[in-house]
């Protein structure tokens, strides 16, 4: 059995502690895992190993909500991020579980966000979407569902409008050419830029229609 000798308020993280056993500093806790501990009580090892666990569980979750706290997040960076603080694997699949239980991790939702977010902002193809998705640890069936819907030349045309107006100064040749970049930058094909391209210039010049395949 080891007697606590000390607890302080560690100066860097307000909501940690240091806990000092016979003397020594054995090992640090948050503040509400050690809610309930006092100078002078007894721990064997038994109940250190409880207080630890305890405590990796509460740094866990309490990490994971800060990382969603900025934006959604897939369960793969979840679990990167935890990984990167150090967490136990079995207390990060713990912690995925109660995300669960609360709905705050669900790649399903977060699939579709994310793709609802990208189309309404930043419109980009289905491939690059796809591609950014896949990056963030999502399976394939997750990625599909969330995809199913998604039409190219719809996304390929408002991404072209909300950029046109920076470029209606510019002849038709150097229009179309700075326009294409930018969609295929996009991730869109050639075949989807085309169309959109010249359907965007001709709203925007009544008197001077062109047409697709004209050079």
């Amino acid at each position: 059995m080891k007697k606590i000798t000390g607890i302080e308020a560690q100066k860097k993280r307000s909501n940690r502690v240091n806990i000092y056993l016979d003397g020594e500093f054995a090992f640090g806790l948050e503040r509400i895992t050690a809610a309930w501990l006092r100078i002078g009580q007894a721990l064997d090892e038994k109940k250190i190993e409880q207080l630890q666990a305890e405590d990796a569980r509460e740094r866990a979750i309490q990490q994971a909500l800060l990382y969603l706290s900025y934006r959604a997040r897939s369960e793969s960076e979840i679990r990167q991020n935890l990984r990167k603080h150090e967490i136990p694997e079995t207390i990060i699949e713990e912690t995925l579980e109660r995300l669960r239980s609360n709905g705050l991790a669900h790649d399903g939702k977060f699939a579709r966000a994310w793709v609802e977010n990208r189309s309404t902002f930043r419109p980009r193809s289905r491939r690059m979407m796809e591609l950014e998705l896949r990056q963030k640890g999502l399976e394939d069936e997750t990625i599909r569902s969330a995809l199913d819907e998604v039409d190219d030349e719809a996304l390929a045309y408002e991404a072209a409008r909300k950029r046109a107006p920076r470029l209606k100064d510019l002849e038709w040749t150097g229009f179309r050419k700075k326009l294409s970049e930018f969609l295929a930058r996009r991730g869109f094909s050639y075949s989807t830029v085309a169309p959109v391209v010249t359907r965007v210039w001709n709203e925007m010049h009544i008197e001077e229609q062109h047409y697709e395949e004209e050079d």
